[in-house]
């Protein structure tokens, strides 16, 4: 009898979970806001944002003068938020050299603050690994 209770407690615990949990588009603007306010804050100016899922790259700013493509990825834990699909990259760095401008990669990690193995919800405290941009 015991064990049914707590059988169901766990149940329902996970169903308010799940409900909860961010999907990944949210993941996304997360690790949008994330990177923007980084950026903001080293004296970037925005001259386009796009925060859709496959859409890339997705800040397009410009730092003395210069042109800068920054490709953003949410990365769940236990993934490396530093590695990247070079192949992809190299790609966005092609069309970044049509109009002069310098690519980088932001990678953030993201981890549910309670245990790194449950899902990043609304409710909870997440934890952030990002070390800013990397050039490609």
């Amino acid at each position: 009898m015991v064990t049914s209770v707590l059988y169901r407690c766990n149940i329902r615990i996970l169903e308010l979970a799940m409900k909860n949990e961010l999907n990944k588009q949210e993941l996304h603007n997360l690790a949008m806001n994330i990177v923007g306010k980084d950026l903001e804050d080293q004296g970037y100016e925005f001259l386009g944002i796009k925060s859709e899922l496959k859409t890339n790259p997705q800040f397009v700013a410009l730092k003395e003068k210069k042109l800068h493509f920054v490709v953003v990825r949410a990365i769940l834990y236990p993934d490396d938020p530093k590695k990247f699909d070079q192949i992809f990259m190299e790609g966005i760095k092609e069309h970044a050299l049509k109009f002069n401008a310098r690519t980088f990669y932001a990678g953030v990690g993201l981890a549910n603050s309670k245990d790194y193995e449950l899902p990043i919800t609304k409710d909870e405290d997440y934890i952030v690994n990002y070390d800013g941009i990397q050039e490609v």
